[in-house]
């Protein structure tokens, strides 16, 4: 007979999802055979597999060895954990925003993914475990049933807040905080061309699987679906070679791939530096001032005022993420600073 405890890491999922993670290669239906037999008991009790589970809930196996070594349960302890540590040397100690035993937030810097694109990749993703194993707060045994993930993504190339679940409540939580649109995200940006007034752009994007690209259109299409972005101009300028610029804040109403970055370069502005969605001539002038990706940076975070009792010390919180060292050197060339 094995017995295990649940932790917080584990706490607020189902039962037999929690089965599927501890035994991977077990058919679902020997879960809930095995339940029915009571060979696997919940708190000493009989049970059918959709219980959520709490912390200190206890789970028996009465069942053999073999039968858990078969099914990889045995295995799991053993967790390689080295691409984990991997990342966490290669990308050093990042700048975290905010922690607390459920939620982590990272300000991601430019060139780095929010999550794997291929098998080979390092990402934030394996960044936050590694993190949280040098730190001590995660073990290889508790990631075989429960792994912390990021809940945004941001682009490669977009620098800026990124929050991360280290519990599977925290993840539950920002997925659907995020989800309902009830945490408020805010870019900071530079674009080609005088933006004048605050303005809500909408449109409706199509991603092209193909080529990675998103294309906008003013009116309703087949497999486009509705966005909507808030856009407040800060400053202008011009660039060498008298270039109007804007430097300027946008909301995220909704939240689609690449959808400022094509959204805005629909409009007729897109963002200096941006190789898939902008200007050539303004990206090569851009290039020679030290640009190297689009001027796009998740700067500000608001989460909502009324948070669950777990999660108070968010209430009204805003976190706020400074611009990368790119954005000041653009800043020489702001004169006109707008209402």
């Amino acid at each position: 007979m094995r017995r295990i405890t649940i932790g917080p890491d584990e706490a607020g999922q189902r039962f037999d999802k929690f089965l599927h993670k501890y035994m991977r290669e077990a058919p679902a239906g020997f879960f809930y055979k095995m339940m029915r037999k009571k060979n696997i008991t919940l708190n000493g009790v009989k049970c059918g597999g959709g219980e959520r589970l709490a912390a200190g809930d206890e789970v028996c196996f009465f069942l053999a060895e073999e039968t858990l070594e078969k099914f990889g349960a045995s295995a799991q302890p053993a967790l390689d954990t080295s691409e984990y540590e991997q990342a966490f040397e290669r990308f050093g100690r990042l700048q975290v925003l905010y922690e607390d035993g459920h939620i982590l937030a990272v300000n991601k810097p430019a060139g780095m993914l929010s999550q794997k694109a291929a098998h080979s990749d390092l990402s934030l993703n394996e960044w936050l475990i590694g993190y949280l194993l040098e730190t001590g707060q995660t073990d290889p045994k508790r990631l075989a049933t429960f792994r912390p993930s990021v809940c945004n993504r941001l682009d490669r190339n977009t620098s800026g807040i990124v929050l991360c679940g280290k519990s599977l409540e925290g993840t539950q939580l920002l997925a659907e905080q995020i989800r309902s649109r009830s945490i408020r995200k805010y870019y900071r940006l530079m674009v080609k061309g005088a933006l004048v007034g605050e303005r809500e752009f909408i449109g409706w994007l199509k991603k092209d699987a193909r080529t990675n690209r998103a294309k906008i259109g003013d009116s309703p299409a087949e497999g486009a679906v509705q966005i909507k972005t808030g856009v407040r101009p800060l400053m202008q300028g011009r660039l060498p070679g008298g270039i109007a610029f804007t430097c300027a804040e946008a909301e995220l109403f909704t939240g689609k791939t690449h959808q400022i970055r094509a959204q805005l370069s629909h409009a007729g502005y897109p963002l200096l530096g941006d190789e898939k969605y902008g200007d050539a001539r303004t990206n090569a002038v851009c290039k020679g001032l030290g640009v190297k990706a689009q001027l796009l940076h998740a700067c500000r975070v608001e989460f909502p005022d009324c948070m669950p009792e777990a999660f108070l010390p968010l209430s009204g919180k805003v976190l706020t993420a400074k611009e990368p060292a790119i954005f000041d050197t653009l800043r020489g060339f702001l004169k006109e600073e707008l209402d």
